[in-house]
Formats: C-alpha cells, sequence, structure tokens
C-alpha cells in the first residue's frame, strides 16, 4: 500500500503533495508546523525566466528596423519591429529594433530549481554572459542589415540585465508565497557577490532564515489581481498568476517592460551626453515632444484598464524610477531643442 500511496504522489504537483501532507497531519491530530512545510521554506520550483537587455544605437537603427518584422505598439506607445535572436537555449529569444533607435533583447527561460538560492545562483552566473551575446547577436544584424556592409563600432553591448520572473509549480501559500515573491524579485540577498566572476551562496541556512522571519525588501512594491500576486523591485519583477485569474496575464508584464526598459536606454543616452559636459541633441521625431507623449501614455490610466493592470503598472514604474528620468530628459533636451 505504501508504494502505491508513494507512485501516486509522484504524479501530482508540489501544491497537491503539500496539501495532501497537511491533510494527513490534522487526521493524525497533529499540530501543522510551518517550518517543516515547503510553504515556509526552501523549495523546489518552476520559474520561467524574462531577461530584458536593453541597448542605444542612435541613427544606425534605421536600416535595421526597416528590415524587421512589425509588430503592434506596447503600451508606452513605440513603434518597434522584430528580429528572432536566435539564443541557443532559450526557448524564446527576440531583439525587439525600435524607431527611436533602441534594441531590446527579450530571453524567455523555462526553468526547475530546488531552492530560490539556486535560482540567484544562476541568475547572476547568466548576467555575466548574457550581454555580450546579445552585444554579438544585435552586432550581426547591424553588420547583415547596414548599407555596405561592415561591422559598425562600436559594438553595441547592453549595460545591464532586468529579469522579470513568472513562478509557476511551488508548494508556497500565505506568507511563504508571500516571501518567495519578495526573494525572486531581489535575489541579491541570498547570494555573495564580491566577486562576480564566482557569485556563490551566501551559506547554509540563509534562505530558511528569510522565510522563518517573512523577509520582504523595504523599497518593493506589491502587486496583486483578484488572487494572484506579484512583487516589483528595482532589479527585478516577480508574478505568480491563477489560472482562473484572466486580468493580469504575464504577457502584459512583458509588453510592458519592453516599452519601460526601451525607454530607460533613450533617456539614460541623453543623461550620459549631459554628465559627458556634451549637449544633447536627438533627432527631431525622438526629441523632448516624444519622451513628453511616452511619459503620459505610460502614466495615465486608460478607461479600459482593468484595476489588476494599473497597480501592476504603478508598481513597475515607481521602482524603475522610469518617470523621474524621462522628466529629466524632457528638460534637458528641450533646453538644447526648443
Amino acid at each position: 500500500m505504501a508504494q502505491i500511496l508513494d507512485a501516486a504522489l509522484n504524479q501530482c504537483t508540489p501544491e497537491e503533495q503539500e496539501a495532501f501532507r497537511l491533510r494527513l497531519v490534522a487526521l493524525r491530530g497533529e499540530p501543522i508546523s510551518t517550518a517543516a512545510s515547503p510553504a515556509g521554506r526552501a523549495a523546489p520550483c518552476t520559474v520561467v525566466s524574462h531577461q530584458f537587455l536593453p541597448a542605444y544605437l542612435g541613427e544606425r537603427s534605421a536600416p535595421l528596423y526597416s528590415a524587421g518584422t512589425p509588430r503592434l505598439p506596447g503600451p508606452g506607445g513605440l513603434v518597434q519591429r522584430t528580429f528572432p535572436a536566435e539564443h541557443h537555449s532559450a526557448q524564446s529569444s527576440t531583439v525587439h529594433v525600435y524607431a527611436c533607435g533602441v534594441a531590446v533583447v527579450h530571453l524567455e527561460e523555462h526553468q526547475r530549481f530546488d531552492s530560490l538560492t539556486e535560482l540567484a545562483v544562476w541568475r547572476y552566473r547568466t548576467y555575466l554572459k548574457e550581454p555580450a551575446w546579445a552585444g554579438k547577436r544585435i552586432a550581426r544584424l547591424l553588420e547583415q542589415n547596414f548599407p555596405g556592409g561592415g561591422l559598425v563600432q562600436p559594438s553595441p553591448i547592453p549595460q545591464y540585465v532586468l529579469s522579470a520572473y513568472e513562478l509557476r509549480d511551488n508548494a508556497w501559500v500565505g506568507s511563504g508565497l508571500d516571501t518567495a515573491l519578495q526573494l525572486l524579485s531581489t535575489p541579491s540577498v541570498l547570494v555573495n557577490r564580491q566577486d562576480p566572476a564566482n557569485v556563490v551562496p551566501l551559506g547554509p541556512g540563509i534562505e530558511e532564515a528569510k522565510f522563518r522571519d517573512g523577509w520582504a525588501h523595504p523599497e518593493a512594491v506589491t502587486f496583486r489581481g483578484a488572487v494572484s500576486q506579484g512583487v516589483a523591485g528595482w532589479s527585478g519583477v516577480a508574478y505568480h498568476p491563477q489560472p482562473d485569474e484572466r486580468a493580469l496575464t504575464m504577457s502584459q508584464i512583458v509588453a510592458l517592460e519592453l516599452d519601460v526598459q526601451a525607454l530607460w536606454a533613450l533617456s539614460s543616452h541623453v543623461l550620459h551626453l549631459i554628465e559627458d559636459g556634451q549637449d544633447p541633441v536627438m533627432p527631431t521625431d525622438y526629441s523632448w515632444r516624444f519622451l513628453r507623449s511616452a511619459y503620459f501614455r505610460l502614466t495615465t490610466a486608460r478607461p479600459t484598464e482593468t484595476a489588476q493592470h494599473r497597480v501592476m503598472r504603478e508598481a513597475i514604474l515607481a521602482t524603475s524610477e522610469l518617470p523621474d528620468r524621462l522628466r529629466a530628459a524632457q528638460d534637458a533636451l528641450r533646453e538644447h531643442n526648443p
């Protein structure tokens, strides 16, 4: 009988196994210990990782944009076209080329981890190699589509990676799920990054202590649907959708992040010119009026927007600090490009 029961349990999801465990404990009359349950400690999980790698190309992106496959604008109203990124391990990989002179590489990977610490180590190790890979892919596309051929210099290597995680199969419930999403959005608290080339776990028991204490980042912002929930932080977003909820999907988060990261790269280019002592000059179509329009499209609620989508949008914009950067870039461009 025990063998039959074990075989049946092996066919269940982690959530079903945990529900059975809790039911068995209740039938025995034993107290339920959250410390002994995956609901309140490190546990296996399945995650869909979305990585966004933006790079400013400027006017040299025009031939590349012309050759891309048209795509509907996102919530920021930015016109874009796409190319296959052909990443070696990602389930989906795309290069989004924006008419305003920015390229954003989007990588989607499906992963299963035994703990969130394992995920954190994987994340930072991919951060070492993916920007260089993305830069080479963009450079190759420029070489193939630039008039006269030849590699355009300098190489457009993305300066950072922004991650968004969709938490799927897992055994966390209640406060355990809250902590898991917090750790997903800010996994740096689980690893030692003193040597960027060799990121390692902080030590045994660190993740369990975070779950035991109910850890939350002080600057992270939570957002919820009817039953789904998510967390937005400076370095990432985590979302756990419920299958019966249709008001907010991961694809809507991805669409917003694509535009947010494109505008971050564009505004950063303007602000870096100022920091270097140069007068910022942009093509008329993408000067301060363009940034002003994008700012209002992203920050203004739409009549058909759901409450769940609104709180998600506000959380991501607040933690990215993009609105402040857009206003600063607008002011600088207005001064030099009235």
